[in-house]
């Protein structure tokens, strides 16, 4: 009985010690967007879990393991988020873009920082690069079939998937800082411009209630 306790007693020490591999990733992914990707090192995120920088080496093989899983985490929240929305059911096109829009207001659904971050790493990685010359086509891609589902020509929906990723990518890399109300009220007239046609006020209030629901949750 003794034995058991003790076993118990170690492994939950040593798993302090080593803490997990989603703890050691939040860690490096707030380095990432804070301080960029020249900061994200075993022993700074050692350092600022308070474990042992071997605990890291139980969760990861080295520190290119740990590149690895921060970039395939903005692949899977950032670009499927966009892809997601964009296959959601809708009966005109200015509720399909409301829903893609959900992207921009919604942090769970698309993390700002962390594209910009990644987008500024990519300046010095190649391969990495590549995969965000590969995310944006995808992002694009998805928008511009969007459009043609809604009736437009093949061209109009090429143009008009790159305007739409084109301005939140200017978004992002500008860092523009919107009172929520204010970015509320503008997404109404991007759907309106991005479509070609204003949004019904039924739209309009759905996606709005939406948000203010949201904003509502965590309110405290």
């Amino acid at each position: 009985m003794c034995q058991v306790f003790y076993c118990e007693v170690m492994n939950a020490s040593l798993s302090r010690q080593r803490g997990s591999k989603e703890i050691w990733l939040d860690a490096a992914y707030e380095m990432l967007v804070s301080d960029g990707i020249d900061a994200v090192k075993v022993m700074a995120l050692a350092k600022k879990l308070d474990l042992t920088r071997t605990g890291f080496y139980w969760f990861f093989a080295n520190q290119e393991d740990l590149h690895t899983a921060i970039i395939e985490r903005w692949e899977s929240q950032n670009t499927k988020s966009i892809i997601d929305r964009c296959n959601l059911d809708a009966s005109n096109i200015c509720e399909a873009l409301f829903n893609v829009m959900d992207c921009w207001l919604d942090p769970s659904l698309f993390d700002a920082r962390l594209d910009l971050a990644i987008r500024n790493w990519a300046r010095v990685a190649p391969d990495l690069h590549c995969r965000v010359l590969e995310a944006d086509r995808l992002r694009i891609d998805s928008i511009a079939e969007l459009f043609k589902q809604h009736g437009f020509s093949g061209e109009q929906a090429e143009v008009r998937g790159l305007t739409v990723i084109y301005t939140q990518v200017g978004y992002i890399s500008m860092q523009v800082e919107e009172d929520r109300q204010e970015r509320l009220a503008r997404v109404q007239q991007y759907v309106e411009i991005f479509a070609g046609t204003v949004p019904s006020a039924k739209d309009v209030d759905r996606f709005l209630d939406r948000h203010k629901s949201k904003q509502e949750a965590v309110r405290p």
